[in-house]
């Protein structure tokens, strides 16, 4: 797997948008494949919390019929945690500060995840 075009994305995310504080890239089970995080956060227990939410999101947009989840927001008194479907494998979570704007995260983060999803893509071709 190409680690450092996963880094690339997680960095150009940060340069694209004021506020980001940490990123993860993760498979839908919760295990973590790459991160750019503080010391203070543990990134595979994020990747883990991660996956439990997204599933959680994605069956409740299944069961109440809104089609398939893009993603989640999760708000705190101190920012927020994004979390973003990449495909059916794997997710990316992004937390930022109070002064992230939340809309301009949406629409940097939709190129980001098209590349992420091939970069993973490829790396499951390989193993074939």
């Amino acid at each position: 797997m190409d680690h450092e075009a996963l880094a690339r994305e997680m960095r150009g995310l940060r340069e694209q948008v004021t506020g980001i504080t940490d990123t993860a890239v993760a498979a839908a089970d919760g295990l973590l494949i790459a991160a750019d995080t503080a010391d203070s956060i543990d990134p595979e227990g994020l990747a883990a919390l991660a996956a439990a939410g997204l599933g959680l999101a994605r069956r409740t947009a299944q069961a109440t019929a809104r089609g398939t989840l893009r993603q989640t927001v999760t708000y705190g008194s101190h920012g927020c945690a994004a979390f973003y479907a990449v495909g059916d494998t794997a997710l990316m979570v992004v937390l930022g500060d109070e002064g992230m704007d939340v809309d301009r995260l949406h629409r940097a983060t939709q190129p980001a995840l098209d590349r992420i999803g091939s970069i993973l893509t490829h790396k499951a071709a390989e193993g074939v």
